[in-house]
Order: structure tokens, then C-alpha cells, then sequence
């Protein structure tokens, strides 16, 4: 079971983007994430007529490393750590450490 989902709400813990808030969209193999709003970069991108693309310095997300996140708990407001507990019947669930709180 993966400890951090699509759509989780994280807080940046390192780098240059400490302290920003955003919701991950996309998950990149096992180390790597797309935030929304976090770590932009600039491309710059030629003219493509086939595909209807124009050319110029476009900014978009880059991905970021697992390990410079954590879960944002909104009950504390502060990044917290995801634990795994076992319910009675077997179904497993994400819990914030700090509090045991189901995340889902």
C-alpha cells in the first residue's frame, strides 16, 4: 500500500519550495510527484504547426522527490507522517502518526 495518493493535500518540507502547500496530480514511479503549484520551472519550447503548438518560455511543474514532502494533517496544520494500521477485518488504512486519524 502506498503511503502518499493522487489528490493528497502535502506540504513541501525541502528545497526551494519549502512551506507551499499544493495537491498531488500525478504520481511518477516510486520516488518522484507532480504537485500542483510547486516546483515551476520554465521550458522553452519551439513553434510545432503539427501539433498546433506555439513556440516560446512556458512554465509548468516539474516533479519533486518523495522524500522532500509530507502529508498535510488539517487538523494540527502542520506536515505529519502516514501509518498503516490493520483493521479487524483485514482492510488496511492510512493514518496520520500524529494523531491516528484515518486520511480516507
Amino acid at each position: 500500500m502506498r503511503k502518499l495518493k493522487s489528490n493528497d493535500e502535502i506540504i513541501v518540507i525541502a528545497g526551494k519550495d519549502k512551506g507551499k502547500r499544493g495537491t498531488i496530480t500525478r504520481l511518477l514511479g516510486e520516488r518522484k510527484v507532480i504537485v500542483s503549484g510547486v516546483n515551476i520551472v520554465k521550458r522553452h519550447t519551439k513553434p510545432n504547426p503539427n501539433a498546433g503548438q506555439p513556440g516560446g518560455i512556458i512554465e509548468k511543474e516539474s516533479a519533486i522527490d518523495i522524500s522532500n514532502i509530507a502529508i498535510f494533517n488539517p487538523l494540527t496544520n502542520k506536515a505529519d507522517r502516514v501509518g498503516i494500521k490493520e483493521a479487524d477485518d483485514g482492510e488496511r488504512k492510512r493514518v496520520f502518526k500524529s494523531n491516528d486519524q484515518e486520511i480516507d
